[in-house]
């Protein structure tokens, strides 16, 4: 009888804990990444210029956020010290300032001092030149590697305690797990949830598209 009631306790006990598994499990803040390549958006001037007068971006394909898209268009990216980098991709729609968004690596490879900032904080960043099959362009405060971030709905933010802006530290769940900080957090009502990071973010810790991260805490 004593072994019987034994047998109940530690059953009980076995499936508390599951109970206690599931439910962290349940309620962890996942993620799943998107790994950002060397990209542009171009603003109508510099379209004109590189592809020709009123020229209109051609759709490749969708992208996952709604409303955005892979254009057809490439251009090369060259450098203060004449190196460059070929077939770097147009991304859609038209934007009101042209913003490049390349990896550190990348920076390196032309020779130009690239800083880390958000999308769409472009003064005091670095000059690029542009070349496209009409004509070429020359810009200052273009050139960006882009923050880590999260685009996260409107609802979901509200549900997970987030607001716009917020800087948060996430783990990565795959091969390599690694603590990213300065996450930054962007709402909207349409988006959908995914984190981006760039290449060189996503080779340092095995990352594919796909692979998850947990939302750990705001700093």
């Amino acid at each position: 009888m004593e072994q019987a009631k034994l047998v109940e306790l530690i059953t009980r006990e076995v499936l508390t804990q599951l109970g206690s598994f599931s439910r962290s499990y349940t309620h962890a803040k996942l993620v799943s990444v998107q790994v950002s390549v060397r990209h542009l958006h171009l603003a109508q001037p510099e379209i004109d210029t590189l592809f020709g007068k009123n020229y209109h971006l051609t759709k490749q394909r969708d992208l996952y956020q709604p409303g955005e898209f892979a254009a057809e268009e490439v251009v090369t990216l060259v450098g203060s010290k004449l190196r460059s980098i070929a077939n770097v991709r147009v991304l859609g729609p038209v934007r009101q300032r042209t913003q490049v968004e390349i990896s550190r690596t990348d920076a390196i490879s032309l020779g130009i001092d690239a800083p880390v900032r958000r999308s769409g904080e472009l003064d005091g960043s670095a000059a690029v030149t542009l070349v496209g099959p009409k004509g070429s362009i020359t810009l200052a405060d273009c050139c960006i590697v882009a923050n880590r971030h999260i685009h996260i709905s409107t609802v979901e933010a509200r549900q997970w305690d987030l607001q716009a802006d917020d800087v948060i530290t996430v783990k990565v769940l795959g091969s390599k797990k690694t603590i990213f900080g300065d996450v930054q957090v962007r709402v909207g009502d349409n988006f959908k949830l995914v984190m981006h990071i760039d290449t060189d973010d996503a080779n340092a810790a095995d990352i594919i598209c796909g692979t998850q991260v947990e939302i750990l805490e705001k700093e």
